[in-house]
């Protein structure tokens, strides 16, 4: 099994009257990716502050593990990349990149020498020496991408990773953190782009109002609290699927049917119960996708 690296137990944080985050637990092992996902205002980004050391949890435990050590916060381990940007507006590109490097224990030879290298893998090698100013806002994301993974962290931790990017360079970013994944770095991935998040995170962590929702592995969530979305194609009296009470949000087009089987409808029985009057021209059974399981489970619909 692979080794946690993050371990955060029973985190809470109260600002004012407001309890941001209340008695969070989770953990990221190494070479998975996690998706932190919520709504806006759930805790997401209080969550991760505290992970980086930004604000002290009022209670509860942060633990890190590398190499089978247990340390805190280690800035010279860890990649951040924040969901607000900050970089030197009014420096070049390979020197605030050398500068950051630097910080996180590279020399700066090898900080050159690499972060010119991520420069030519984002289109960015005729950039350099270009004020960070002047920067289109998808350009100084991409820089800041290259910062928080310039010193090869063993976390890594993305904030809203692909705001600012066209789609081309949103898939680019995926491969590119995939890529880390395969060569074991363990990415804590925050993002309200559910498309990303299913292709990419091993597990997830759903958090709403302050307080875990889901947990685990997408897959088996999916199988606990999702249901089954049907599309169908037949020729008949359709007529049984509106007198059907283990299927709901029916809607019927022709020959065309689309609809859900409610939970604990098992999909095989259901398909081989179909009156014989009916001949299935096509038939598609699929769980949820993320954004569907997501929607349920904030609005209290998944159980």
């Amino acid at each position: 099994m692979s080794e946690t690296v993050l371990e955060v137990e029973s985190v809470s944080k109260q600002f004012a009257s407001v309890k941001a985050v209340d008695a969070v637990s989770f953990a990221a092992n190494g070479g998975e990716i996690l998706g932190l996902l919520g709504p806006n205002g759930a805790g997401k980004t209080t969550t991760i502050r505290m992970i980086m050391g930004i604000i002290p949890p009022d209670a509860g435990t942060i633990r890190f593990s590398f190499d089978g050590t247990s340390t805190g916060v280690d800035k010279e381990r860890i990649g951040y990349l924040p969901e607000e940007r900050g970089l030197y507006d009014d420096a070049r590109v390979l020197d605030v990149l050398v500068y950051l490097g630097s910080l996180k224990g590279m020399s700066r030879e090898k900080a050159r020498r690499d972060a010119r290298a991520w420069l030519e893998r984002f289109d960015l090698a005729d950039r350099e020496t270009e004020r960070i100013e002047r920067l289109s806002k998808g350009m100084g994301q991409k820089v800041q991408f290259i910062a928080a993974i310039l010193h090869r962290p063993d976390l890594l931790v993305l904030d809203e990773p692909f705001a600012g990017l066209d789609p081309v360079h949103q898939d680019l970013f995926e491969d590119i953190i995939r890529d880390l994944r395969n060569e074991g770095l363990t990415i804590l991935l925050s993002s309200h782009q559910m498309n990303r998040v299913e292709a990419l995170c091993d597990r997830i962590f759903l958090i709403d109002r302050g307080q875990r929702v889901l947990y685990g592995e997408l897959e088996a969530l999916k199988e606990a609290h999702g249901e089954h979305a049907v599309r169908l194609r037949f020729s008949g009296d359709p007529g049984f699927l509106r007198q059907d009470e283990r299927i709901r949000d029916l809607t019927l087009d022709g020959d065309r049917a689309t609809f859900t089987l409610r939970r604990g409808v098992d999909p095989d029985r259901y398909v081989r119960g179909l009156p014989e009057s009916i001949a299935i021209r096509e038939i598609a059974i699929e769980w949820p996708g993320l954004h569907e399981l997501f929607v349920a489970a904030v609005t209290g619909e998944a159980g």
